[in-house]
């Protein structure tokens, strides 16, 4: 199985072993897309982004392994009401892997984290569809 996905998996478990302020259970997908009707329910979806890999030494290789986690919802209203706990729970999905590795993947240490879409307004406006990319990326040295 390819490192990145390896990784993803890794982390589509850790979202679904872990309690948040909503319930959901995280799939892993090459592109987090799905028909409006079934946004209605709460949908995280763990994607394969990119990898780089550098030297770490005279041996070893640092994989630099990103993964996007959207969190999506039809909505009915666009008031703060509304958006602010979607949004909440894409920061409360990012705080979970500060400075942790992996449980199911521990070579796996998060390194960085970037909201590539902290919401996209153009599905708000013309889906009426909450949207937020969280990007975690997670060093592997091997």
């Amino acid at each position: 199985m390819p490192l990145i996905t390896q990784v993803a998996d890794a982390v589509v478990a850790a979202l679904n072993a872990a309690t948040f302020s909503q319930p959901f259970t995280a799939t892993r997908a090459y592109v987090p897309q799905c028909e409006l009707p079934d946004l209605k329910a709460l949908k995280v979806t763990v994607v394969p982004s990119s990898a780089s890999v550098t030297a770490a030494g005279r041996g070893p290789a640092q994989h630099d392994v990103a993964i996007d986690i959207a969190v999506q919802q039809k909505i009915d209203s666009e008031q703060n009401a509304t958006l602010d706990p979607l949004l909440a729970l894409a920061e409360e999905i990012a705080e979970h892997f500060r400075a942790k590795r992996l449980s199911t993947f521990t070579d796996a240490l998060w390194s960085r984290t970037e909201f590539t879409a902290l919401y996209a307004p153009e599905h708000l406006e013309q889906l009426r569809t909450f949207t937020s990319v969280v990007t975690l990326t997670f060093r592997i040295i091997r």
